[in-house]
């Protein structure tokens, strides 16, 4: 008798950018801010969740329905903020699938363990000693320029907070914490378990949908 496959995983990290301020929309829904450009970092994992593979693609608005792929077999796919923000942001332009994929949402984790989270900039900071490439804010002034500097530089920030939000995540996954600080300055160290549950399937081949 053969012994059992080792178990893999697949992962897909992403994170999103918007063409509008909520201020320009008149409403407080994601879905009307329009996306120019989604992150995504697809790897596998091995049984002892250390990566072996990994690729980062970027997808401009106009190129999305090339993306919908990578999510698709996924055993995990990871935001932070996403299920508030991210995955509503994607509903005018995502396949019905998606919604319903196995989304980690890292600061919805910590939130509903300890009734409070922070920023992703906090997280990074207090937990990894670094914080974000750019000032959020330019990112949506990066799209309406629309030249080639400024939609470079666009891309580059939108990947990075996929890297952090990767290493973010690593680090509680080893570590079983993660620090921050909250909203009246006081640092933070919350234990939180992002294990998978026992019964997530051996290797499975990836599909096209």
């Amino acid at each position: 008798m053969y012994p059992p496959m080792p178990k893999v995983y697949w992962e897909v990290i992403f994170d999103l950018e918007t063409q509008k301020f909520f201020d320009e929309t008149g409403t407080t829904d994601p879905a009307d801010l329009g996306v120019s450009v989604v992150s995504v970092y697809r790897r596998k994992l091995n049984s002892g969740f250390s990566e072996e593979s990994g690729e980062m693609q970027s997808f401009w608005v106009q190129d999305l329905d090339g993306m919908w792929k990578l999510f698709s077999d996924a055993d995990r796919v990871i935001g932070f903020n996403s299920l508030r923000f991210d995955v509503p942001a994607l509903r005018p332009y995502a396949p019905s699938f998606f919604s319903k994929l196995p989304h980690f949402d890292i600061y919805d984790q910590v939130r509903q363990t300890h009734g409070r989270a922070s920023s992703l900039n906090s997280f990074a900071r207090d937990t990894l000693g670094v914080g974000k490439v750019d000032n959020p804010a330019n990112a949506i002034i990066y799209w309406q320029k629309q030249d080639p500097e400024s939609l470079g530089l666009l891309r580059k920030y939108c990947e990075s907070d996929v890297l952090i939000t990767r290493d973010i995540y690593d680090y509680a996954l080893r570590n079983k914490q993660l620090k921050y600080t909250d909203r009246w300055n006081t640092p933070r160290v919350v234990e939180i378990d992002f294990s998978y549950p026992e019964d997530v399937p051996a290797e499975k081949q990836p599909t096209l949908f």
